[in-house]
C-alpha cells in the first residue's frame, strides 16, 4: 500500500481543530479555528452550523496542504452533543430569539430546556433507566420539546434534527446516516448487545413528541452506523444501572461492551471562568504571552513559590482554608441536579496573583473531588475501577492530572501524544477507510503508547478531610435551598 494519511477533526465548544495523521498514529500537523458563540439570555448558548462547517473546511485544508489528496484515505469527526436544526430544504433554521437562521445550533451546555427535562422526568418512563434515572436538560429530547413548545414555527418548518457529529458526516458525505453513539447516548435510542435497536414510540408520545412517531422518526434518524465519540466513559462487559450516571449503553464505544458516561457540566470552562474573572488575570496572561507559556505554568510557579514561602510540604495543602463546590453550571453526575450552583468558602479581600493561584488550585481540587464522587457512586453500583485514562485539553495540565490521581487514589494513564482527541478521530477515519478490518485493528496500529501518573499517598489524609468538607458543602446548599423554599409558604 502506498503511503496514506488520515485526518481527525475535533469540534469543541469554542474552536474546531484538525490533525494530519500517518498510518502509525504520528501527528504531522495541526490547525485550529475559533468558533462564534451567541449568548442571548442566561444559560442560552447558540452556534451556527455554517460557521462550524466553514471552520472544519479551513482546518482540513490547512493540515492537508502540500499532501497528495489521493493519499488521504479517511476523515473522522468528533464533536460536542449540540443540536443542529435544518429546514425541509436542508437549510439552517433559527432556534434563536433573534430569528436569524444563522443561529441554528443549540449548544450542548445550553440549559433552556430545564422545564421540559423536569416534565419528562415526571413521566418516570422506563427509557429513563438508561440515562441514570433522570434525563439531563443537556440531552436532545428535552431540547426538541423546548423547540416545539416555544418556537412552533421552527418546529413546523424543521426537516432535520442532527447531533453535531452526525451533521458533520452528512456535510462531508451527503449521507443522512446517524451514529449509534450519538443516538443511544443523547437521543434515547434503545440498543441491546444483540444488535437490536429501536425508538420507543411510547416514550416520545408520552413526553409530547408524538409527531416524530407519526412520521416514523424521519427527522431524527432512520439509518444508523456505529461511530465512536469521546467523553467521560467507563466500559464493562456487564449491564449495570447507576443512579445519576448516564447509561448503560451497549456497543457505543466498542462492540458488545456496555458504557457509562459520567461527567461535569463545566470543567475546563469553570477553570477559565475562575481565572478570567480575577483581577490578577490580565497581567498573568501578559506574562504568559511574553514567555510563550500557558497561564497554567505561571500559576504553577506561583503555587510553588507560596509553598516554599509558607514551608508547606506539598502544594495541595495550600488550600487548607479555601473550599469550592464546582457546580457553577449545575450537576450532571452523580446527582443529576441542574439547579445546583457553585460555592466558595474562604474568600478574602486579596486580589493578587497568589489569591488567584489559590482559587485556581481549590477549583482543580473540587473538580477532582467531584470525579471521586462519581466514581464512588459507580463503585457502589458494582463497578470496579482501577485506572483512569485522560485526554483532551486538561490532560496537558500537570496539576489537574496529578490532583485527580491523588484524590481518587488511582493511577492516570496519559497518552504519549498531546493530541489524543484528534488522533482518536483520525483512527475513526482510518477504520472507515476500509484499510483495517475493524476499529480494534485501527486502534492497535495507530494508538501509540502512554505513561502513568501515580498517586501521592502521603496526601491521602489531607484529601480525605477536604472531601469531607466537599460533601458538607453539598448538604449545606441543599439545606439553604430548603430554608428558602419554606419561606415561600
Amino acid at each position: 500500500m502506498s503511503k496514506c494519511y488520515y485526518i481527525g477533526v475535533d469540534v469543541g465548544t469554542s474552536s474546531v481543530r484538525a490533525a494530519l495523521v500517518t498510518g502509525v498514529g504520528q501527528v504531522l500537523s495541526t490547525a485550529t479555528h475559533s468558533l462564534r458563540i451567541l449568548e442571548p439570555d442566561p444559560d442560552y448558548f447558540e452556534q451556527s452550523s455554517e460557521n462550524i462547517w466553514d471552520g472544519c473546511c479551513k482546518v482540513i485544508r490547512s493540515v492537508s496542504a502540500g499532501v497528495n489528496k489521493d493519499q488521504i484515505h479517511g476523515l473522522g469527526f468528533d464533536a460536542t452533543c449540540s443540536l443542529v436544526v435544518l429546514d425541509k430544504h436542508q437549510k439552517p433554521l433559527s432556534i434563536s430569539s433573534t430569528g436569524n437562521n444563522y443561529w441554528n445550533v443549540i449548544m450542548w451546555m445550553d440549559h433552556r430546556a430545564a422545564e421540559q427535562a423536569e416534565a419528562i422526568n415526571q413521566t418516570k418512563h422506563s427509557v429513563l433507566q438508561n440515562v441514570g434515572g433522570l434525563i439531563s436538560l443537556e440531552m436532545e429530547t428535552p431540547k426538541l420539546l423546548w423547540i416545539k413548545q416555544n418556537l412552533p414555527s421552527c418546529w413546523e418548518r424543521a426537516g432535520h434534527f442532527f447531533d453535531l457529529p452526525d451533521y458533520l458526516t452528512w456535510k462531508a458525505t451527503g449521507c443522512m446516516s446517524r451514529s449509534l453513539c450519538s443516538l443511544v447516548c443523547k437521543w434515547t435510542y434503545q440498543m441491546d448487545c444483540d444488535g437490536n435497536g429501536q425508538w420507543s414510540d411510547s416514550y416520545f408520545t408520552e413526553i409530547g413528541l408524538g409527531d416524530l412517531v407519526e412520521e416514523g422518526f424521519a427527522g431524527i434518524g432512520l439509518y444508523y452506523i456505529i461511530y465512536l465519540t469521546y467523553d467521560s466513559y467507563t466500559i464493562s462487559d456487564r449491564q449495570m444501572f447507576v443512579p445519576g450516571v448516564w447509561g448503560p449503553y451497549c456497543s457505543v464505544l466498542l462492540p458488545n461492551l456496555w458504557a457509562h458516561e459520567g461527567g461535569q457540566s463545566a470543567a475546563g470552562k469553570l477553570i477559565d471562568h475562575i481565572i478570567e474573572g480575577h483581577p490578577a488575570s490580565s497581567w498573568l496572561k501578559e506574562d504568559a504571552a511574553k514567555r510563550r507559556v500557558h497561564i497554567f505554568d505561571i500559576l504553577q510557579e506561583v503555587l510553588e513559590f507560596m509553598a516554599k514561602k509558607k514551608g508547606v510540604g506539598a502544594i495541595a495543602e495550600l488550600t487548607q482554608d479555601i473550599h469550592v463546590w464546582p457546580d457553577y453550571h449545575g450537576n450532571r453526575s452523580p446527582l443529576a441536579d441542574p439547579s445546583l450552583r457553585g460555592m466558595v468558602s474562604g474568600l478574602t479581600l486579596a486580589k493578587d496573583a497568589e489569591n488567584l493561584a489559590l482559587l485556581y488550585l481549590a477549583t482543580v481540587q473540587a473538580l477532582a473531588y467531584s470525579t471521586r464522587h462519581i466514581l464512588a457512586t459507580m463503585t457502589a453500583a458494582g463497578h470496579n475501577i482501577r485506572v483512569l485514562s485522560a485526554c483532551g485539553g486538561l490532560s496537558k495540565c500537570h496539576i489537574y492530572i496529578q490532583t485527580h490521581s491523588d484524590v481518587t487514589g488511582l493511577p492516570v494513564l496519559l497518552p504519549k501524544t498531546n493530541e489524543s482527541v484528534l488522533l482518536g478521530s483520525a483512527i475513526l477515519g482510518a477504520s472507515a477507510s476500509g484499510n483495517y478490518d475493524n476499529i480494534k485493528e485501527a486502534m492497535l496500529a495507530m494508538g501509540g503508547k502512554g505513561h502513568v501518573v501515580k498517586p501521592d499517598f502521603s496526601l491521602k489524609h489531607y484529601h480525605e478531610k477536604k472531601y469531607e468538607v466537599f460533601l458538607l458543602m453539598l448538604q449545606h446548599q441543599q439545606q439553604y435551598k430548603q430554608i428558602m423554599a419554606d419561606n415561600k409558604h
